[in-house]
């Protein structure tokens, strides 16, 4: 079996596949095929926190998703946050960290607020809403913009490219690629970064500018991972939060009557949505993973989403319990690149969960979800909602 296949994702059979491999701890061997060199995989929640520890053999710097490997490289390798690791890594993270902290919150929450406002007001004013086209990006797409220091006139645009190039594929965009729309953005920041140069501001770009050490297109590729990294796997938590709401009727009147829940609900709604499906490292030496031998140069994907349904750690993992303690979800992944967006991401997720809580009594589905085509992004295309309003 290819576990590139992204047919093999369409489906909710997918968590069946998953469940076999992680009972039986599994390391599965792709032929090459989707991927040109073939590719281990890893399942269970011990195994996937083994490759992604800090201290495994393992980097990030050939790529960190299926197709990429040690003959293949992401040329991005050794530039870009995601696809770095060690000193370059480390001082990566200490000039975008900060822009995605807690400590952003809030200069962010007139923003969010805002937002989520519109949100409400637009889903109230329509009988049944696409939430997966019409609400999961707009939301994480308008904090990044702020993030990033896209100007408010551009960001609509932007927002629409973004959700065209990555899954969505925006009507006003059909005579163009998704390649083609990622191409747009990137042209778009080498525009904002020569602005930015003429007249610097608070923002991420202005900072990457000031350090010294990046060129444009260090700038402008980072920047890319920022919007990316905080658009494609909150928008389908998002998304995800209306199915879950569907899903389990009662846990409206649970946060409602009970507040102190709304932090544990944004860990399970990660966990239960898992956007992010797989993590992939190149072996640098050999290593046993349990019994199997992984020689190095070989890939190993880790796949996130099995992890956290591995019912040695997650009891009736397919339920919604806000009284999962401990949550070790690995949503955000795990170790050196465990994702920096994660305290935004959760800021989104509880502002919408609180406000859902207060003004809606139920909210219902009009058709089965419709999964993404993917094997990177655990994601919906479709997940249209009614709602009843308090």
């Amino acid at each position: 079996m290819d576990l590139a296949n992204p047919d093999l994702y369409t489906t909710e059979d997918r968590f069946a596949m998953w469940r076999g491999y992680t009972e039986t701890d599994a390391k599965v061997w792709s032929e090459p095929g989707l991927s040109p060199g073939g590719f281990w995989s890893v399942f269970s929640h011990k195994d996937v926190g083994t490759v992604l520890s800090p201290k495994a053999p393992f980097t990030s710097e050939y790529g960190m998703m299926i197709g990429f490997d040690k003959e293949h490289p992401d040329s991005s390798g050794g530039r870009m946050l995601v696809v770095s690791d060690g000193e370059w890594h480390t001082a990566l993270k200490r000039l975008v960290g900060p822009f995605l902290s807690r400590l952003r919150a809030p200069e962010l929450q007139s923003v969010l607020e805002r937002e989520v406002k519109e949100i409400a007001e637009r889903m109230r004013s329509a009988r049944v809403t696409d939430v997966a086209r019409e609400v999961g990006p707009r939301l994480p797409a308008a904090i990044v913009c702020e993030v990033i220091g896209v100007p408010i006139g551009d960001r609509e645009n932007l927002i629409e490219l973004t959700n065209h190039a990555f899954g969505g594929e925006e009507s006003s965009f059909d005579k163009m690629t998704p390649a083609e729309a990622h191409s747009e953005i990137l042209f778009y920041f080498h525009e904002l970064v020569a602005e930015r140069q003429e007249k610097p501001g608070d923002d991420l770009v202005s900072a990457l500018l000031a350090d010294g050490r990046l060129s444009v297109d260090d700038v402008v590729i980072n920047c890319d991972n920022v919007l990316i990294g905080g658009n494609e796997t909150t928008r389908h938590s998002i998304t995800g939060v209306f199915h879950i709401m569907a899903r389990f009727p009662e846990l409206l009147d649970e946060l409602r009557d009970d507040p102190d829940r709304l932090d544990a609900a944004v860990e399970e709604a990660v966990r239960w949505t898992s956007p992010a499906m797989h993590v992939l490292r190149v072996a640098q030496e050999d290593v046993l993973l349990g019994e199997q031998l992984v020689r190095a140069g070989e890939p190993v994907v880790a796949w996130l989403s099995a992890a956290n349904r591995d019912e040695r750690v997650f009891a009736d993992p397919g339920h919604f319990r806000t009284d999962r303690r401990p949550n070790r979800h690995l949503g955000f992944g795990t170790g050196p690149h465990h994702c920096l967006g994660a305290a935004l991401a959760r800021i989104e997720l509880r502002s919408l969960l609180s406000r859902l809580a207060s003004d809606v009594r139920s909210v219902s589905l009009e058709g089965d979800p419709a999964w993404m085509r993917s094997n990177l992004i655990q994601g919906y295309s479709s997940l249209a909602v009614s709602m009843d309003w308090r």
